[in-house]
């Protein structure tokens, strides 16, 4: 446990919770960049456990609003699992309420925590290497937003307000070029102008929903395969880490997933040519995701998930060259020039993506075409020098 765990009141913090008294051990957990999280087990006790939580609040400013949305979530997706004769309570986060009746406690240092129930015999994975993990992962990610097809999306909130949008990250982005506050404006002509010659493309999705063409409906918005857990013989059992469940588009989540899924090289690879497409894993993926959604998906939304493909890569260059500009004030780098790297990686991502934009369009129609008429879909050769 990190020196800044010993700062807690532990016992104190636990004990606000509706659970079992007595001795606990208790241990960091995962490898989360926003909150922190603890593992609290009952030495003895047959419960495998719980999750605490201190809720990072400089990211999430609205708690109950957070918190809100979690429990409106959680417990629609265990009503509609039950249903199906399905185990609610392995395949959906359990929230764990206070002794007051709330479902978080403020300490006296201000600090916010919640709990929920540890999941055993799960796994997580930070990359997919497998086409049977990518499946899971679109089946996953797609059974959850099926499940939730049904919930208003007026009964949540934003909880990180314009995470996805767009037209805010390109106006930050401009605000940034016109300030040039760590004067490095200079080094990046280049990449503000590819960046500049694709924005009124990338802004499609944001018009198409406010022209009632594409529905709102409940997404994840972090759809990295981290945040899925899979059981001892590697299926889906449960979507983890719903703080940014709020309204929004599905080629949002189709997209980010695909970011990281169909890199064959990391966020903030150095060398370009490494960033190849890693095709086999983007139509597994495909295949999983519409095999969970073609009961309620629209044509224009199938027709966005490209869309979302490209957009997603693109916002994150924009963001990093955005935070570049202004001296890099948001992400944590560990060297010079480490936005820019990371830029220069997504941008190149990007570009792989938008020349196979078409082949990629392709499975995408025929993995739709194919899963209503149960033929199996045979990938193209796609094209790998951008």
């Amino acid at each position: 446990m990190n020196s800044s765990a010993m700062l807690y009141d532990f016992t104190g913090i636990i004990a606000q919770f509706n659970i079992e008294e007595g001795d606990f051990e208790i241990s960091g957990f995962g490898s989360g960049h926003i909150n922190d999280t603890y593992l609290v087990k009952y030495p003895g006790s047959t419960h495998p456990g719980y999750l605490l939580q201190k809720i990072n609040s400089f990211v999430f400013k609205n708690i109950d609003g957070l918190m809100n949305n979690m429990l409106c979530v959680v417990t629609h997706l265990k009503h509609k699992i039950g249903e199906t004769c399905g185990n609610p309570d392995r395949e959906v986060l359990t929230l764990i309420p206070t002794k007051g009746g709330k479902y978080y406690y403020k300490d006296l240092q201000n600090n916010y925590w919640r709990m929920t129930c540890f999941l055993a015999d799960t796994k997580s994975y930070d990359l997919v290497t497998t086409k049977q993990q990518a499946y899971q992962g679109g089946v996953a990610f797609g059974r959850f937003q099926y499940l939730l097809s049904d919930l208003d999306p007026a009964f949540l909130i934003d909880t990180i307000p314009d995470f996805l949008n767009i037209e805010k990250r390109l106006f930050d982005f401009r605000k940034a070029i016109e300030r040039d506050t760590a004067g490095r404006l200079k080094e990046v002509k280049e990449e503000v102008d590819f960046l500049e010659s694709r924005a009124a493309a990338m802004n499609e999705i944001p018009k198409l929903g406010k022209a009632n063409i594409l529905p709102l409906r409940i997404t994840h918005n972090d759809t990295k395969f981290n945040n899925i857990l899979l059981d001892k013989d590697g299926n889906i059992q449960c979507v983890i880490d719903l703080d940014t469940v709020m309204p929004g588009y599905i080629a949002f989540d189709f997209g980010d997933a695909i970011r990281t899924i169909i890199n064959t090289a990391a966020e903030d690879e150095a060398d370009l040519n490494k960033i190849r497409l890693n095709i086999p894993l983007f139509a597994e993926f495909t295949k999983g995701y519409l095999s969970e959604t073609r009961s309620f998906l629209t044509e224009a939304e199938l027709k966005s998930l490209m869309m979302g493909v490209l957009l997603l890569p693109y916002m994150q260059a924009v963001r990093f060259l955005t935070d570049y500009l202004e001296g890099d004030v948001y992400y944590k780098t560990h060297f010079a020039g480490h936005n820019l790297q990371r830029t220069h990686a997504q941008i190149q991502l990007f570009k792989m993506l938008e020349l196979n934009k078409k082949e990629l369009e392709n499975i995408v129609q025929t993995e739709w075409n194919n899963l209503k008429a149960g033929v199996a879909l045979k990938v193209p050769v796609i094209k790998q020098d951008a």
